[in-house]
Order: structure tokens, then C-alpha cells, then sequence
């Protein structure tokens, strides 16, 4: 099968699927059930009707260039994009404002789909909402879930970070830990600070907050400067020897957080999201319990399948809730057959 037959195929099965996830969501499922007045009324565009019909569609993450993660969405959306006749306008910029100003720029060049990340959702409000004004339909990803359908969004493709944050505090309280070291790594990422909201809970936490400290610290560090981050975590580590599991939110952070675990003699288990060649390695040394896999392929592939249908048919996904694209777990017991996957750049 060629790569776009293979293409075509992946993107009608993970439509099926996460239509099925989308519409059945169970009550003790992650996140608030959110009214959207965009999936229940008659689309507000015009559907173009021609399936020919080249369209262009706007991606403005807070990404930066080689960033692994990153790299992976913007595959996603271009292949998503060769297989179905669109042309993909990528732009990133970690900072809320340059993203801002690129979000405006795509509206002016009156791109007919607009994809974006929200790790601060009142810096990128009226921007959105400009672009909206302009009648460009919009899809959220990975950041922001929880604001995407109060600013118009068709409808969100990620993951809850809080229920997910909330999954991986759950898993290592089961492998035995009592206190947490949570890291993170971008200031002003709301997610972020979601996820390790959601670990604390996994541990135990009261969810009136009362008693976090007890089971779980917080720890800001720059992730450019990973010798830096690598030292601030082994103090750390030192300092608080009742200290018995660490959680990273980005495999450069973890690949430091190991090294810090090792040079500080701590008996730290270690758990990280997202990944990396050399989170697949510490998975399968032991080092790395376990990593949220986020699927990120799908937050760009699919939200470029949801806009075409919009543009082309009227179609609105996922019912006024978010589409979920993880997490899966990887572990010693997986991560030979995702390892595979990842060195086509597609996980």
C-alpha cells in the first residue's frame, strides 16, 4: 500500500474512533461536559462543496524549531495535508505575543482554516476572535482545552492535562510513591501547571488543595539550560530526601531529571511525558517508569482532517467536546514496537 493510500486509511479509522471517543464519554471521564453552539447549529461558513478545491490552512503553535514534539505535529498536519489537497502554513513561536501577531497575520492572508495551541489562552483571545470575525473556522490543540469552546473553536484534539496529570500521579502512587517532584518547564503554560494540579490529585491530594505539599513539590527550571535544570533537580533531590518519585513534562527535562536521580544517590522513580530516543532507551534500562504518550501525529493530522470536512461538507467532529488523543502509556513492556513507529517521525 502506498504512503497516501496508507494515509487516507489512518485518517477514515481515527475519524471512526475518535467520533466513537467524542460521543461516548463516560460520566467519570476526564473534564467538564462544555455546551458548544458550534457543533449543534448549521455552520456558519459556506461550505466550499469542491473537493478539489485547493485550501490553505494556518498552524500556529508555541513550538520551537527541533523541538520533538513539535516536529511530530507538523508532520502530522502535512501529511494529513498532501493526502487530502491542502496546503499547510506552519508557524510557531514559544512567545505568547509572537504567536498572537502570527495568528493575525494568517487572518490577513485570509487562509481558510486556522489550527492553533493555547498555553495562554487571554494572550491569544482577540486574536482568535479577529480571525473568527473573519470567518475562519478554528480547531484548538494540545494547550487550552478548557477555554476552546468559550472562544468559538469547532471543537478541541488533545488531551485534558489535568486528567492526564491526574492518570500519572495515579500509576505512581500504585509503583510505590509517596512524594513527587513535579517539573516544570515553561513559564506561563497553564497545561503545565494543570498537570501537576492533576498528579497531586493522582497521589492523594485533597482536591480542596489543603494538603499538596505533603505528597507533592513543585519545581519551575529553564529547559534551555538542561545542565542547569540537571543540577536544580539534584539539589533538590538532596534537600528532600522523603522525595521518592520525580515527573517531568518534556524528554529533555527527564533525560536531566535522570541524570540528577543518579549524581543526588536517590532511589527516585522517574516518570516523564512525551518522547524521545533517549526516553525510549531509559524506559528499557529501568530508568523511566513509564511516558504519557500524547499520540501529538494526531493533533496535527486530524485537526486538518476535521477543517477540510468543515470547509467541504459542513461537517462539525466530536459534538461540542474535546477529540482525545491519548494518553497511552509506554513501559518496558511496549516501547520496543513504539520505538519502531517513532523513527518514521510519526510518534
Amino acid at each position: 500500500m502506498g504512503r497516501g493510500a496508507w494515509l487516507a486509511l489512518t485518517a477514515a479509522i481515527a475519524l471512526i474512533l475518535c467520533g466513537c471517543t467524542a460521543g461516548s464519554r463516560s460520566e467519570d471521564s476526564a473534564g467538564p461536559v462544555v455546551e458548544s453552539s458550534r457543533a449543534t447549529e448549521t455552520p456558519t461558513a459556506t461550505p466550499l462543496g469542491d473537493p478539489d478545491r485547493l485550501l490553505t490552512f494556518a498552524v500556529v503553535t508555541h513550538g520551537t524549531a527541533g523541538d520533538s514534539f513539535w516536529d511530530v505535529v507538523k508532520t502530522g498536519a502535512e501529511d494529513a495535508g498532501a493526502a487530502d489537497n491542502i496546503e499547510i502554513d506552519y508557524q510557531a513561536d514559544p512567545e505568547p505575543g509572537g504567536q498572537a501577531q502570527l495568528i493575525d497575520a494568517a487572518t490577513s492572508s485570509q487562509v481558510d482554516g486556522l489550527i492553533v495551541s493555547m498555553p495562554d489562552p487571554d494572550a491569544l483571545q482577540e486574536s482568535i476572535a479577529r480571525a473568527e470575525a473573519a470567518g475562519i473556522p478554528v480547531v484548538t490543540i494540545d494547550a487550552g482545552e478548557e477555554r476552546s469552546a468559550e472562544f468559538g473553536a469547532l471543537t478541541h484534539v488533545g488531551q485534558s492535562a489535568a486528567s492526564v496529570g491526574e492518570g500519572a500521579g495515579v500509576r505512581l502512587r500504585e509503583a510505590g510513591v509517596t512524594k513527587l517532584l513535579c517539573v516544570i518547564h515553561e513559564a506561563g503554560n497553564v497545561s503545565l501547571e494543570e498537570r501537576c494540579q492533576g498528579a497531586a490529585l493522582g497521589l492523594g491530594a485533597n482536591p480542596s488543595g489543603g494538603d499538596v505539599e505533603d505528597v507533592m513539590h513543585t519545581m519551575r527550571v529553564n529547559a534551555s539550560n538542561i545542565a542547569v535544570t540537571e543540577t536544580t533537580i539534584a539539589s533538590e533531590l538532596r534537600t528532600d530526601p522523603e522525595i521518592d518519585g520525580v515527573l517531568t513534562l518534556n524528554p529533555a527535562v527527564a533525560d536531566a531529571a535522570a541524570a540528577a536521580i543518579e549524581a543526588a544517590g536517590s532511589a527516585a522513580m522517574l516518570a516523564t511525558f512525551d518522547l524521545n530516543a533517549d526516553v525510549f532507551q531509559s524506559i528499557r534500562n529501568g530508568q523511566i517508569l513509564f511516558a504519557v504518550d500524547q499520540q501529538q501525529y494526531l493533533q496535527g493530522y486530524l485537526p486538518v482532517v476535521f477543517l477540510a470536512l468543515y470547509a467541504r461538507n459542513g461537517n462539525v467532529v466530536g459534538g461540542g467536546q474535546p477529540v482525545p488523543t491519548g494518553p497511552r502509556y509506554i513501559t518496558v513492556e511496549n516501547v520496543d514496537s513504539v520505538e519502531d513507529l517513532a523513527s518514521n517521525g510519526t510518534r
